[in-house]
């Protein structure tokens, strides 16, 4: 493995450096090497996915330090495993992926295309990691391709099972892929969407993917590339259910270590700019390191993946996004004008948290789902409401929380265009349109 470098300015003294750290008491989560460098250090704020329900507005709410760090080794970028994911994960879960109708749309177009590429018919399997409510391997069942979906939220598993989707109700690791192969379980494709940040425990989870897939099998995970995370200023993307932030390196790295090869990957709009990675067995020379792949690898390292001077800016922009975000509603405020939200998403509770927003800067907020409908976001205290509160209220802005879904919600609200209201997206910066 090699250790991140520190490259020189043009007078030949050392760039700057992320803020280096006492030591946290926890190894990096790829490599196993101490972590000592500050990304960028969020403060305290509760589990971002949780929800609050009237008879809970009297109790108190438990806040957790959200701090990333880059390990010097490997380049994993990463948070402490501070929330257990039980805590996080098992029983009730507040996110339905089927609630955004391009995630839905997203998804069928992945199918396709993996059923065609990798010639999926009644005779494979497809199966899911973190398969939510089924969204998308109800396009598997349509297609007549058979498949099972992971997913360790009880409540979640039984609204994809109700779409007719097989559904298993655990953590995935090396541990469940083992008994799932003991019970004849070998995956064609395994589809691992957004779900690889998810994971404390990165190596059992790779492992994992190493023991079920099939000997000439494929499997497919996407995550938001932390080139655009970094680039993009998205900093709302880091909470605690995501407990690392990859890199095409980063990944490669973790999945050669349990004999995976990175042979092919995409470059997606999705979340602010994902990466879709291919792997295959190391042994399955059917399936050649495509130009993609090593072209990305190229890209990155002239980026700076492995210099420590790439990270040690994020963290005053991160700053500068903060004040600039807080400047723009307290101005609002003062001129008299009102401000709502649109979603309670995890991002858009880090971003509230992050930057102390409450009631006294943003009125409330809406959400398609109705689960979250009637309850409070965690930490901020913001009610949650039914998007026809808009319309019945007519605020002058409408701050997009999950600013990546920014044209599918302006053009599912544009009637706001009709009492003069305007949208606001908080990322990169503040911008009003």
């Amino acid at each position: 493995m090699p250790t991140l470098n520190v490259p020189a300015r043009p007078d030949g003294t050392p760039a700057a450096l992320p803020a280096e750290v006492p030591d946290q008491g926890f190894p990096c989560r790829s490599c196993g090497a101490p972590l000592r460098f500050s990304v960028v250090d969020l403060g305290l704020s509760p589990p971002c996915q949780n929800v609050v329900r009237p008879d809970q507005l009297g109790e108190g709410e438990t806040f957790y330090p959200l701090h990333a760090f880059v390990c010097h080794e490997c380049a994993l970028v990463q948070i402490d495993a501070v929330v257990p994911p039980e805590a996080i994960f098992e029983g009730e879960y507040a996110y339905f992926s089927s609630y955004s109708d391009s995630w839905v749309a997203h998804a069928r177009r992945y199918v396709d295309d993996v059923a065609e590429r990798f010639r999926l018919g009644p005779e494979s399997l497809m199966v899911e990691i973190a398969s939510n409510d089924g969204y998308l391997l109800q396009h598997a069942v349509a297609r007549g391709i058979p498949c099972l979906g992971i997913e360790p939220a009880a409540n979640v598993a039984d609204a994809a099972r109700q779409r007719g989707v097989p559904t298993r109700v655990a953590f995935f690791g090396q541990e469940e892929a083992e008994r799932m192969r003991a019970e004849g379980i070998v995956a064609d494709v395994i589809a691992a969407n957004n779900v690889l940040a998810h994971t404390p425990h990165l190596n059992s989870f790779v492992a994992g993917l190493a023991v079920l897939l099939a000997e000439r099998g494929v499997a497919t995970v996407e995550f938001p590339h932390l080139v655009e995370l970094i680039d993009g200023n998205q900093f709302d993307t880091i909470y605690h259910e995501h407990f690392s932030y990859f890199s095409f390196t980063a990944a490669e790295r973790v999945f050669a270590r349990h004999g995976l090869v990175l042979f092919d990957v995409e470059t997606l709009p999705t979340h602010g700019g994902s990466l879709r990675l291919y792997a295959r067995h190391a042994s399955d020379a059917s399936k050649p390191v495509t130009d993609r792949a090593r072209q990305l690898a190229a890209r990155e390292q002239a980026w700076g993946v492995d210099d420590l001077a790439t990270y040690a800016a994020f963290a005053e922009r991160v700053r500068a996004a903060k004040r600039g975000l807080l400047d723009f509603l307290i101005d609002a405020r003062r001129r008299g004008r009102t401000v709502v939200g649109y979603g309670a998403p995890g991002k858009g509770n880090t971003l509230l948290n992050a930057c102390g927003i409450r009631t006294d800067l943003v009125d409330y907020t809406v959400d398609r789902n109705p689960y979250k409908q009637g309850t409070w976001t965690p930490g901020a205290r913001l009610p949650v409401y039914d998007p026809s509160r808009i319309a019945e209220t007519r605020p002058d802005y409408v701050l997009i929380l999950p600013w990546n879904l920014r044209d599918e919600i302006a053009a599912q609200m544009s009637h706001v265009r009709e009492w003069g209201g305007q949208f606001v997206v908080p990322i990169p910066s503040v911008e009003v349109f």
